[in-house]
Formats: structure tokens, C-alpha cells, sequence
């Protein structure tokens, strides 16, 4: 029950994603301008931004960016990346002086290869290692939080509203593929730095409307492969579950949409014979990875990017063509106000991916 003067925006969250699919870097600035129009969508307590394509001359390396609470983790963090990585450059993160963004803590980012030592003696594939080490770092290390792992890919988030939060890292000024964004409206959970989004591991990154009915199922069933949920949220382990079915179980993101956002049984049961096979082989074998709820969520990846609402289509998604160029959002508006003229724009079926792939791949 609300009190005199409250609010609940149970449809608040705004996300946004723009991808080239020909690979041509675009600015920063047209996804801030982008989320910046959903402003009322969020409320201040956390916004942020995945940009693909942004670090070429590091293309080979992993770009680790960290949150530090004290030197001390700094510190620390810093002597465990030197036994494990070949420390190829390290830095600041460029941020400038705004009035709208405060407490914030240290924020580094450094271009990191495991060591060949290291990785031979762990009989781990280079992905699995970085990986490992990543969940270590953020469960052992009092004061730091690896908050994007990715090559080529970096993740910008604060507490704050998600234009104020690309203004403070100056996101206009970096050139990618691919951008997604998110402005949130926390109603169940904290808003903090870590908890902002995007949810990140290695080149996947997740920005997410919605709540997860089904978390605490989701959560115990990842941790079993090794996962560990640290950060107050439930939108977390959806990057988690889309880590583990696309880079360990080798599925593809049409596979895991089946998956995440699985059809009904009813449904299945219409479908043709080989057609039903396979959704009622998915539903049995990853059952523990069906995410119930309203969501919708946008997926980063190495080469591409996936779009999915939950099969009900509680929250809302909109998608437009211009061109080479495909954008998402949760509103109409927020298209418009960077491509008034549009090729196509229609909003996708609950439990309909939409996956764009990059070398001109179709949706």
C-alpha cells in the first residue's frame, strides 16, 4: 500500500541499444540523447551505457574497468592482476566534474592477457580463466568490483540519471558499433554504483526492464556452474544464465530466447513435429534458466546484439531500420528523436527475439 504522496512506477526502466550492422563507428552522443529522452523512466538511482567497438588499438586485450572503495582494494586488486594478466596498460577512467554525480569512488580500467604461465597451469580455456578471475576479485577483494570484463567493450555506470551518468564519462567522445543503455527505477533493490546497469561479464553485457519472479530459483541454479551473485539486484543473473548458455553450452541466441523466454507447453504442443522437438528439448534440459516476470531486456555481444520481452510482453519494446542502422527502445520517442525518418518500426511478439548480427547480418 502507497502512502500519501508516493509513487510506483511498475512499468518504470528505460533501456535503448543502437547497433551498425556493417561495423561504422557512431558517437557516444546519440544514444545519451537517446535514454535522455525517457528521463521519467528512471529516477535517479542508477543509469548507464555498453559500448562495443570503442578500444581498437586494444582489440586483443581484456579491458577490465573496476570501482575501488579505498587504495587499499586498489592496491590489492592490483597485485592480484600482476600474478595473473600481462598488464599491458592501466589508467583512469576519463570522467569530468559534474554537479549531478557524487560519491563516486576510484574508477581504473586496465588492458589485460592472462599470463601464459598462469593459464596453462589452470587448464582453462583464456575466456573461462579471465572469467574466474573476475568472480574472485569480486568476492574476495573487500572494495573493488570488476564491473566489465569485455574486449573491444567497455561499461559506464554510476548512481545518477543515464544522460547525467554519459556526461560524466564522457561517453561523446568514444566511437562504436554499438551502444545500449539503461536508466533505472529501482523497486525491490538498492541503488548503488555496482548495481547499476549494465550487468557485464566478458564481451556480454545486459541492460534490463523488468522484475525476475523466478530469482531466487535462476540464482541458485547459476551458482551451481560457478557463478556468484554479489550485486543486490535481480536483473544480475540474467547476464549470468546468458554467459553460460551461449559460452559454455554453446547455444545460439535464438536457442536461448527459446529458452529464457520459453513458449508455453500449450503452444509447443501446436507446433510441427521438429519444431516441437526441439522447444520441448529446451524446456526440459535448461528448465532452471526460464525467467519468469515482466522484462525486457537488451544483449550485448562480441559480434552483435539481441533484443527479447518476456513471453507476455509485460514491458514494453519498440523497433526501428534506418539503413545498415537498427535501433531499440522501450519507447517510440526515444528512436525518433535520433532518426525521425525511419526505414521500418514495429514492436516485436512477446517471446520474439530480435537478433542482429554484425557484417550486414539480417534480423
Amino acid at each position: 500500500m502507497l502512502l500519501e504522496g508516493e509513487t510506483r512506477i511498475p512499468s518504470g526502466c528505460a533501456i535503448s541499444g543502437i547497433i551498425n550492422k556493417s561495423g561504422k563507428r557512431m558517437s557516444g552522443a546519440a544514444i545519451i540523447k537517446s535514454i535522455a529522452v525517457m528521463h521519467d523512466r528512471s529516477n535517479g538511482l542508477g543509469g548507464g551505457f555498453a559500448a562495443y567497438g570503442i578500444y581498437p588499438e586494444y582489440k586483443n586485450y581484456y579491458a577490465m574497468h573496476v570501482f575501488y572503495d579505498s587504495t587499499t582494494a586498489k592496491k590489492e586488486c592490483e597485485e592480484f592482476l600482476e600474478k595473473h594478466f600481462d598488464i599491458i596498460n592501466l589508467s583512469k577512467i576519463p570522467t569530468r566534474k559534474i554537479k549531478e554525480i557524487t560519491d563516486e569512488p576510484l574508477i581504473w580500467r586496465y588492458f589485460v592477457i592472462p599470463l601464459p604461465t598462469k593459464l596453462a597451469d589452470s587448464q582453462l580455456d583464456e575466456r573461462e580463466f579471465t572469467a574466474k578471475c573476475v568472480f574472485r576479485i569480486n568476492t574476495k577483494i573487500n572494495g573493488a568490483h570488476v564491473f566489465s570484463s569485455g574486449k573491444n567493450m567497455g561499461v559506464f555506470k554510476a548512481v545518477g540519471f543515464p544522460e547525467d551518468v554519459g556526461h560524466f564519462y564522457k561517453l561523446e567522445e568514444y566511437e562504436g558499433w554499438c551502444f545500449t543503455a539503461h536508466g533505472r527505477y529501482p523497486t525491490n533493490t538498492p541503488g548503488w554504483w555496482g548495481g547499476a546497469h549494465p550487468f557485464a561479464l566478458l564481451d556480454y553485457s545486459l541492460v534490463h526492464n523488468g522484475e525476475i519472479s523466478s530469482y531466487d530459483a535462476n540464482r541458485r541454479a547459476i551458482e551451481m556452474y560457478g557463478y556468484k551473485c554479489t550485486l543486490q539486484t535481480d536483473s544480475e543473473v540474467i547476464a549470468y544464465i546468458i554467459d553460460y548458455l551461449h559460452r559454455k553450452q554453446k547455444l545460439s541466441f535464438k536457442e536461448i530466447a527459446s529458452i529464457i523466454a520459453a513458449p508455453f507447453w500449450q503452444t509447443i504442443d501446436r507446433m510441427p513435429p521438429e519444431e516441437k522437438e526441439i522447444h520441448e528439448y529446451l524446456r526440459v534440459m535448461f528448465s532452471a534458466q526460464l525467467i519468469t516476470g515482466p522484462f525486457s531486456i537488451i544483449v550485448g555481444y562480441e559480434n552483435g546484439l539481441m533484443a527479447l520481452n518476456d513471453r507476455l510482453k509485460l514491458r514494453s519494446m519498440v523497433v526501428g531500420e534506418r539503413g545498415d542502422t537498427v535501433y531499440i527502445s522501450s519507447e517510440e520517442a526515444a528512436i525518433r528523436i535520433i532518426e525521425p525518418n525511419l526505414d521500418k518500426i514495429w514492436a516485436p511478439k512477446g517471446g520474439q527475439p530480435v537478433i542482429v548480427n554484425l557484417n550486414g547480418g539480417n534480423l
